[in-house]
């Protein structure tokens, strides 16, 4: 069998279509796909066709009817609000086919995209829209209600989707109409193009800027992982007996999170799939969709992960079309890993490491080589170098623990008017991921916790993802959130909240843990909820609030 190595040196020499050259960016070498679009207005006209691009419950619109929409859309944004290259204009909105049609219009005339964070409230709109100097917000009725009720935003233009009429706003139905060509503006593999907000646990989100040339090198990135695993042919698993149909995937993650926009949406170009977006997720709804539109690919965090495995496990509904259940955002528990290839007939588990400002790639792993390694995250991405430092900044061997560091042309160049923030994440040319990790012999990385994340009990660094992990081992739990509490003598204690979704004896469970863990790793606070615990935006476990409300229920002060 074909190593890996091999496969990507064969699919990326002189005159393959993966080919990659060494570059100057910006003073910095990099490698770079010479062969694919240079741009994401390129990318955009040249996968152009009557195939179905994107379906919102009854509607369904193809790459054809996008882009003639996006098209009219640029024209008058150009013509009626003045917008020229640089400028930025939001996005506020469920995923709706509205959606794709602004991201087009906008980067195709070399503005700036800024995904607005739609769980957002009045002042984070503010915030994010003031922060960014905005001209112009598309948004729909959620939206829309709260900037109603703003005082700070200024002198925004609003484009409105799907609401009533608003004083002063434009109904972007009228703006989509025109028969107008695509305007022709020069761009640059550099411009930027996109800028979409952290999710920051503390203070103001940060706005990550990622140029054409960041977010093409992740999507082609993707690319040549896919043809290298069928080149290895890693899972020898038998495809699905119908394969006339289109291949489609499910868009259950909002669109201004790196990986609904890019893992998802902005990938479905070049390979002509379908796109099929939720309201919201629902595990029922999802298996539903699956099943009528032959979903063949799905993308999500653990808990939704976990979600559609109970689903298809309780369900009768035919969801043999999956092939692929990706995941993100955080470490599957190894038995979640296991668990898909039981529960999904033909669908092979994969993950990956990644973060908005790696615009989503940085490494990868897929089917027989996850299921052997479930605790890694994968090998690096071609286009990306990954390091680990100690505490002193020196560079360490493999298997050695320390601060996770990378680099390479999918990295964003900073954050958008952030010099502090900048100043705190990148070191020469290197970006501090803030994640504690190493690599092993072979190259696989392992996360192990967020440097934040790291409870000091007594002098003795716990770190939260063990104590997770060691809780998500029993089948009882379906989620686990692991923090520091603060405590006089010690500094701090651990902390957990787990949900079970039925009555459970706290104390049996931590007898059980004394098996897994020493006794000082052992969560002295443990908190079950009947109920899923809540997330941030991305889709990832809010620790912040978790740990507040139990402080509260303790009666002890943060």
């Amino acid at each position: 069998m074909i190593s890996r190595a091999e496969a990507i040196q064969q699919l990326t020499a002189p005159g393959q279509i993966y080919e990659l050259q060494n570059i100057d960016i910006k003073g910095k070498t990099c490698p770079w796909f010479v062969s694919g679009p240079q741009t994401l207005s390129q990318l955009f006209a040249e996968n152009l066709s009557d195939q179905t691009f994107y379906v919102y419950g009854d509607e369904r619109y193809s790459f054809n009817d996008v882009y003639g929409r996006a098209s009219s859309l640029a024209s008058r944004l150009i013509s009626d609000f003045g917008i020229k290259p640089g400028d930025r204009v939001g996005i506020a909105m469920r995923n709706y086919p509205e959606w794709p049609i602004a991201l087009t219009a906008i980067i195709s005339i070399g503005a700036i995209a800024v995904a607005v964070n739609a769980w957002w409230e009045v002042d984070e709109l503010e915030y994010g829209l003031n922060h960014t100097k905005a001209k112009v917000i598309i948004a729909d009725q959620e939206r829309l209600d709260r900037l109603m009720r703003s005082e700070k935003l200024g002198n925004v233009a609003i484009i409105s989707v799907r609401s009533k009429p608003v004083p002063n706003a434009i109904q972007m139905d009228t703006l989509t109409c025109d028969d107008a060509a695509m305007p022709q503006v020069d761009i640059a593999a550099d411009d930027n193009a996109v800028i979409l907000f952290t999710s920051g646990s503390t203070g103001r989100p940060k706005g990550s800027v990622s140029t054409h040339r960041n977010i093409i090198s992740s999507l082609l990135s993707w690319e040549l992982e896919i043809m290298c695993n069928a080149m290895q042919r890693v899972t020898k698993r038998k495809p699905s007996a119908d394969r006339s149909y289109q291949i489609a995937t499910l868009l259950a993650i909002p669109l201004f999170h790196v990986n609904g926009l890019l893992a998802v949406l902005l990938s479905s170009y070049r390979s002509q799939r379908k796109t099929v977006a939720m309201f919201k997720w629902d595990p029922v709804v999802g298996a539903e969709l699956i099943e009528k539109e032959k979903i063949a690919t799905f993308v999500g965090t653990p808990a939704m992960t976990g979600d559609l495995t109970a689903e298809g496990k309780r369900t009768n509904r035919d969801l043999s079309s999956l092939l692929v259940v990706g995941g993100g955002g955080a470490a599957r528990a190894p038995s979640q890993v296991s668990g898909i290839k039981k529960t999904f007939k033909n669908a092979a588990p994969n993950t990956g490491w990644g973060m908005t400002e790696t615009n989503s790639i940085g490494t990868s792993i897929y089917g027989d080589e996850y299921l052997e390694r479930p605790e890694s995250s994968g090998r690096r991405h071609p286009v990306l170098e990954l390091a680990i430092i100690d505490g002193s900044g020196n560079f360490l061997p493999a298997n050695r623990r320390g601060e996770l560091l990378v680099r390479g042309t999918s990295v964003i160049s900073g954050y958008w008017d952030r010099p502090d923030a900048n100043g705190e994440s990148f070191w020469e040319d290197w970006f501090r991921t803030g994640d504690i990790a190493y690599l092993d012999d072979e190259g696989y990385l392992f996360i192990v916790d967020r440097l934040k994340q790291l409870i000091i009990r007594g002098g003795e660094n716990i770190g939260c993802s063990e104590v997770e992990s060691a809780l998500l081992h029993h089948s009882e739990i379906i989620e686990a959130s692991v923090y520091g509490i603060p405590d006089d003598r010690l500094g701090e204690e651990v902390g957990a909240t787990v949900y079970v979704g039925h009555q459970f004896d706290a104390e049996l469970l931590k007898s059980k843990l004394k098996s897994q863990l020493a006794n000082f790793k052992i969560p002295r606070y443990l908190e079950i909820s009947e109920n899923s615990l809540p997330r941030i935006a991305s889709g990832k476990i809010d620790k912040r609030v978790i740990r507040a409300s139990h402080l509260k229920k303790l009666g002890i002060k943060a």
